[in-house]
């Protein structure tokens, strides 16, 4: 079992993960009129990112085999920690487009290293409980901004903070590499295979499962990125109120993926997974009924019914795949998990503007559909296997 502070340290990483997350679409409003950046630019820079995640964590088998895992989350969190600060100091758009590189790369290398070594090294109940921290940086980040924009230093004074804050994290990690020296951690390191992206594909179940981890993101960033637009234009809510009410989906994800903490230790992962897609079909199901206390209840059960699917999916790879092919396994996942969330929403976007945006529903429905289909097929090969 992992060490108490190690288990400290992978926790504070996860913090660190989700607090750059939030923070582009919070400060954008802001720094659109500052960098005079048009106001669809936020979207440029987040596939910037999006782009950089992909490539670090196709490439994360063979830089864990370099590094290992401990030396190359410092490394990674502490370009994260020069782009967030590099994000700062922009006085033109493009700027933040070049300072997006170094915050994808670093992002998807640690996002990948850690899932696979807690899905090898810890017990399945802190698969839900870090995914829960991260989601406690992406609410924290929002919130350091915010007061950083009320006191007078601007969104600029909002990304100094979090980028040194994730300074002395990175500090911390370097401090405590031998933390992560324990033999049997470096054994399994070496003796990861080192796949390409063909050859990840080619295991058995691998096909399905990179799609099931697709459609979830896809669900994920769609109803997160278009509930309040959904309620106002569809329902009739007001802005304000909107905003508000969209948060219901994210309490419901951080809430849930603590609840599920605990019924791991008594459910199997793939138990997980089919309650979580149980949940969020009933989620989207209510979202389709005009009435506003069942729209809220929907909003809350979609984010019940996202919390346990990513982490359990995670945590099962090294069963679907084996430990070896594990950390390839989980880079290709992270891949396809930043394909289905940077452009599947743009799809729903478009249709919604010649369909209407009451689809949105609808759309999540029929992901979630494929979803649990691609998820059975996937479990059926592994398990005849």
């Amino acid at each position: 079992m992992v060490s108490t502070m190690l288990l400290v340290i992978i926790y504070l990483s996860f913090i660190s993960l989700g607090l750059p997350d939030s923070l582009l679409g919070s400060a954008w409003p802001s720094m659109a009129g500052e960098l005079s950046a048009p106001l669809w630019g936020a979207g440029l820079v987040q596939m910037t990112v999006s782009f950089g995640t992909i490539v670090s964590s196709l490439n994360s088998a063979r830089l864990i085999r370099r590094f290992g895992t401990g030396r190359l989350t410092a490394i990674s969190v502490s370009m994260t920690a020069l782009a967030l600060l590099g994000f700062s100091f922009a006085r033109h758009y493009v700027w933040l487009l070049l300072m997006a590189v170094p915050l994808g790369l670093g992002a998807g290398a640690v996002d990948a290293a850690l899932n696979n070594y807690v899905a090898l090294h810890c017990a399945p109940r802190h698969m839900s409980w870090l995914h829960c921290f991260w989601g406690v940086g992406t609410t924290i980040g929002p919130v350091i901004l915010s007061a950083c924009i009320a006191w007078g230093g601007g969104w600029a004074a909002g990304y100094r903070v979090i980028g040194a804050l994730q300074c002395v994290l990175s500090a911390v990690l370097f401090g405590t590499l031998k933390l992560w020296k324990r033999g049997n951690v470096q054994q399994d390191e070496q003796e990861a295979r080192e796949l390409t992206v063909p050859q990840v594909l080619a295991l058995p179940g691998a096909k399905p499962g990179m799609i099931t981890f697709l459609c979830y993101c896809a669900v994920e960033s769609t109803v997160g990125l278009w509930a309040a637009t959904f309620m106002v234009v569809a329902r009739g809510v007001n802005t304000v109120q909107a905003a508000s009410y969209a948060a219901l989906f994210y309490l419901g994800i951080t809430a849930g993926r603590g609840i599920s903490g605990f019924m791991t230790i008594r459910f199997l992962p793939k138990q997980m997974v089919r309650l979580g897609l149980a949940l969020l079909a009933a989620g989207c199901v209510l979202l389709l009924v005009p009435v506003r206390g069942l729209m809220l209840a929907g909003l809350a059960l979609c984010g019940l019914g996202c919390a346990p699917i990513y982490p359990n999916i995670i945590q099962d790879t090294p069963v679907n795949y084996g430990a070896e092919n594990s950390q390839a396994a989980i880079g290709v996942q992270m891949a396809f998990a930043y394909v289905g969330s940077t452009f599947l929403p743009s799809v729903f976007g478009g249709l919604a503007g010649r369909l209407g945006y009451g689809l949105m529903p609808v759309y999540a429905l029929a992901l979630t559909a494929l979803m649990a289909a691609m998820f059975a097929a996937q479990k059926r090969i592994v398990e005849k296997r």
